[in-house]
């Protein structure tokens, strides 16, 4: 297993030895090695196909802006596509295969694309797939689908965890290149809290790549020194392998660590990625820049790469693409890759530099005023085609090409918030613009600045002015001397003359003539060119694809590159697996599992229980000889109706508010009046939107003149709570009240049935009465029970009978619940579910979630008379808006099938006799429907038009997906006690 191109030297640890395979094949490399070095090595330059046309390639950069070297890791369940194999960091038993191609990487089939590129240019697919539209579903859709993607996913569980953290921090240095060290230390000296975040495995970003940056001493020296001192410090966290994603409000970062991505198998009490939400108050992004290549033709063979990336593979990894290399350049940093190369033994066949004036060199030809045209090289790069000074071509045999086009700022991250990055002629790139954003300053070549010198300085000083904008002192700390270079670039984007395609996004088989195609087509825009031809939407996000474009567009609309600007670069700066963003939220941990505080004792009854929303809640408790739910629902209906019952209802929305203004808030809150709700007493709310709508119902009880207890449905606890919050600090800031969520911290249970009162009398203390002219209907009050235990009761009913809500603190819940079933023994009380309390509050007529669906308004709940005219709340004015309260809109009526036998179903439509069942004839739909045991019939809830005035009438029931019809009678929605006389007694 010869590593026929490796050199001396590096950072690599030649003491431990790695195997590892490609594609079948064993190869071997070393620890500190990426899977594109290992590769590069072993003499592998063809690594994968190109999305459109299934060209060859391979890889092209030494980071995360990787477009080629796309790869499947692993095997199994734990295969994961597209990762870049230039971040892949090598272990031993380390499984890669190629993709995106049939049968072999070698031999594509599905390269015939590339002999159709005429067919398949830029919009193609606009174009064609228009036409005959009878083929989008037979032939279209079918062969999209099957030739899209790249990689192939596992269709096996994944068997890793991925974990979620917040961290928090005075300074987030993004990058630990030098401006990123630079600014930790001076920061972490100040005793200031720094995290340090970098995408790599090891800090050092281009002084690991580059030699000579530092000539006081190595740069492994400094760094080895300036890491040693941060993991010293208690205030400073290093984070390696973790890449800062995006940027978001109020100084929030997304950062995605890739904990174990390094190793086989994490292991078994690790996680393999950690999404972290950082909080910074401040933020340096010292994230570097990337190289950009030239256009020419042919410029995407296998072995033709960014030159800093060559400059990378040789310093650090001792790895060269080829024993023979041609440089292609426009600035100096291009002569410093073969100065490098030539050092370490690698032989330059030429520098093709396209500046006139360019520097001669000793140690290689150098080719003044010379492009690069052309190349040669199916699988693999042979030789180059340069256009001489005076005209003439000349043929040159190399393995690899290293491109020099300058260098970009990696200013992504400043643009997530919308800001547009600054031209700056003297580098020919864009760069962060300063009044972007205040929490978010730019350093060393993030920010332009490209000597190692000037990196080191604004790295040092960045962190001074960030701790000084917190009023934190930081002074300067001693820094290495280093090269100060001046930037020496002449703008040049792409060579001209040429008939054949020169490649700008290599991934995504974007052309320049893709370019000119889409601007002779209309798109001049670069968001629109962008779309149009697909140009940087692959996972490098343009990254060495967008600038060179922008130079294309420029030149056409005879503009200069700030004048057509950039595209909007959004998160993530680079791919986070969709495993990270989930975290440990999947299976059974997909949402947070609640359980009543009753679920132990209603799990030994047998109960079956039911998803509600994030809760565990029992929908029914079957007895011996109950075959079927049905016979356990009406049982416990039946057995409420006659006696007594009980139900766990902890589940509800409590929302303790407090205050001296507690009332005047809660007139604001709900449509009808709270202000004069004397002590003692409970009222039923509505809440409405800003536009109207019905968005809550619930009750209020005040236990005190500044102290209410606010209950809202099960599925709307989180959202009321947060809507009230949001009215307490922005709507009536001045307002003393205060609020808190307490829907865990009480247990509460239905007492619902005639002899609910006897029963609790059992359990409450004699101190408090709560016979019915003590304790009337709508009372609530703080009480006693069981010797002494606290307790609030509330006189609330939900099923129409006579019906109580007792609440205690959670942890007396279970206890509780088995008192109560041992005092009701003689009144043979039963514990019913969530199927029986629907078809209760069904045949009371109340409305709940089906009916409060959005869509609803108080007019149509019957509740019109609640909005109150007489004071402001949310919502008032445009309830009242004339489409909202005609007399013709829907109102809330029950529903009875004329046979006995029919069966009403939710969500089926109403239509008028006769008359033809098409959606304009729609007068409805059922809300709600269930079995009442009592009338011994299906009855529903549902929304006719001008429904109150059609109790009587037989309307047709149409479900048109279950193929049924029916007639049923409109009927008042009580279809239990309509006068509420069982409530009060």
């Amino acid at each position: 297993m010869s590593q026929k191109n490796r050199l001396g030297g590096g950072l690599i640890d030649r003491n431990q030895p790695l195997s590892f395979t490609f594609d079948g094949k064993s190869y071997s490399g070393f620890a500190g090695d990426t899977l594109a070095s290992a590769l590069l090595a072993n003499g592998v330059r063809l690594m994968g196909r190109s999305f459109k046309y299934h060209r060859p390639r391979g890889v092209f950069s030494a980071g995360s802006e990787e477009p080629n070297a796309l790869v499947e890791l692993r095997g199994g369940a734990r295969r994961e596509p597209n990762s870049r194999a230039t971040v892949a960091e090598l272990y031993d038993g380390l499984q890669a295969r190629s993709q995106n191609h049939f049968p072999s990487l070698t031999f594509d089939v599905l390269a015939i694309n590339d002999r159709l590129s005429a067919f398949l240019a830029a919009g193609f697919y606009y174009k064609t797939f228009m036409w005959p539209s009878a083929f989008w579903e037979k032939v279209y859709e079918p062969a999209i689908r099957r030739a899209a993607g790249l990689g192939r996913l596992s269709t096996e569980e994944d068997p890793d965890v991925y974990d979620k953290g917040f961290r928090h921090c005075d300074l987030l240095v993004i990058g630990a290149g030098p401006s990123g060290l630079a600014a930790a230390l001076t920061a972490g000296r100040a005793g200031a809290d720094v995290i340090l975040a970098d995408e790599d495995f090891m800090p050092g970003g281009r002084l690991l790549a580059d030699a000579g940056l530092l000539s006081d001493q190595t740069a492994d020296s400094w760094i080895g020194k300036v890491r040693g001192e941060l993991a010293s410090l208690p205030n400073v966290r290093v984070m390696p392998r973790t890449t800062i994603f995006g940027m978001y409000d109020h100084g929030t970062f997304g950062a995605i660590e890739r904990a174990a991505d390094h190793l086989s198998e994490p292991p078994a009490d690790k996680p393999r990625q950690i999404l972290w939400r950082i909080y910074a108050k401040r933020a340096l992004l010292a994230a570097g820049a990337t190289e950009r290549p030239i256009g020419f033709e042919n410029n995407d063979r296998p072995g033709i790469m960014l030159a800093g990336a060559m400059r990378a593979f040789a310093n650090r990894w001792a790895v060269t693409a080829a024993k023979d290399v041609v440089i292609f350049t426009n600035n100096d940093d291009g002569h410093r890759t073969a100065r490098d190369l030539a050092a370490k033994g690698v032989r330059i066949s030429a520098l093709v530099d396209c500046r006139a004036d360019a520097p001669a060199s000793a140690d290689f030809e150098v080719l003044k005023g010379a492009e690069v045209v052309d190349s040669r090289g199916r699988l693999g790069l042979k030789s180059v085609k340069v256009r001489l000074q005076g005209g003439s071509t000349r043929e040159i045999a190399c393995g690899a090409l290293g491109v020099a086009g300058g260098w970009n700022p990696n200013v992504h991250l400043t643009c997530h918030k919308r800001g547009r990055p600054a031209w700056d002629a003297a580098i020919s790139a864009f760069v962060p613009d300063p009044n972007v954003d205040p929490l978010l300053r730019a350093a060393g070549a993030a920010a332009g600045i490209f000597s190692t010198h000037g990196a080191l300085q604004s790295g040092m000083q960045g962190a001074i002015d960030a701790l000084a904008d917190l009023g934190r002192r930081a002074g300067p700390i001693p820094l290495p001397t280093a090269e100060d270079a001046p930037v020496n670039v002449a703008p040049f984007w792409h060579v001209t003359g040429g008939k054949g395609r020169a490649w700008l996004d290599l991934q995504n088989d974007v052309t320049i003539k893709d370019i000119r195609l889409a601007h002779q087509e209309g798109f001049k825009s670069v968001e629109h060119v962008k779309r149009y031809t697909t140009l940087g939407m692959a996972t490098d996000q343009g990254k060495t694809a967008n600038i060179g474009a922008l130079a294309i567009i420029a030149e056409l609309e005879g503009k200069s590159l700030p004048e057509v600007g950039t595209t909007i670069f959004r998160p993530p700066y680079t791919p986070v697996t969709i495993g990270a963003f989930a975290g440990r939220s999947r299976g059974k941990e997909f949402r947070p599992r609640r359980l009543t505080p009753s679920h132990k004792w209603a799990e030994e009854q047998g109960a079956i229980f039911v998803e509600a929303g994030n809760w565990m809640r029992a929908q029914w408790f079957p007895l011996d000889g109950e075959t079927h739910w049905r016979q356990s629902v009406d049982r416990e209906v039946l057995a409420v109706r006659k006696s007594v019952g009980i139900c766990d209802v902890t589940t509800l929305g409590k929302i303790d508010v407090q205050g001296a203004d507690a009332a005047e808030f809660l007139n604001h809150i709900y449509c009808n009046g709270f202000a004069k709700l004397p002590v003692g007493k409970t009222r039923y709310g509505l809440m409405l939107r800003e536009d109207g709508m019905a968005m809550d119902d619930g009750t209020a009880a005040r236990l005190a003149e500044d102290h209410f207890i606010v209950t809202t449905t099960t599925a709307n606890a989180v959202s009321v709570f947060r809507h009230m919050e949001f009215c307490r600090q922005c709507l009536w800031p001045g307002l003393d009240v205060q609020l808190i969520s307490t829907t865990e911290a009480w247990a509460q249970f239905a007492v619902a049935g005639p002899n609910s009162r006897k029963l609790l009398q059992k359990i409450v203390d004699p101190a408090h009465d709560i016979s019915n002219e003590a304790f009337p209907y709508m009372a609530c009050g703080e009480i006693t029970i069981c010797g002494g235990l606290r307790a609030r009761l509330f006189r609330i009913s939900f099923s129409g009978e006579l019906a109580y809500e007792i609440a205690v603190p959670a942890r007396y819940g279970d206890a509780l619940i088995r008192r109560l079933m041992d005092a009701g023994e003689e009144f043979d009380v039963v514990p019913y579910g969530t199927e029986a309390l629907s078809v209760l509050r069904i045949e009371k007529g109340h409305a709940a979630g089906n009916e409060l669906n959005g869509q609803s308004t108080a007019a149509m709940l019957g509740m019109g008379r609640m909005v109150s005219q007489t004071k402001d709340s949310i919502g008032r004015i445009l309830a009242g808006r004339p489409h909202l309260i005609r007399e013709d809109d829907y109102r809330l009526v029950g529903l009875v099938p004329v046979k006995p036998e029919d069966t009403l179903l939710s969500g089926a439509h109403l239509m008028t006799v006769g008359e033809a069942a098409i959606a304009q004839n729609d007068q409805g739909w059922v809300t709600s429907a269930a079995y009442s045991p009592h009338l011994k019939s299906s009855i529903g809830l549902a929304f006719l038009k001008s429904g109150d005035k059609r109790h009587g009438e037989v309307i047709r029931v149409v479900n048109p997906l279950g193929g049924s019809e029916f007639d049923a009678t409109v009927s008042s929605p009580h279809f239990i006690d309509p006068e509420g006389e069982r409530l009060r007694v």
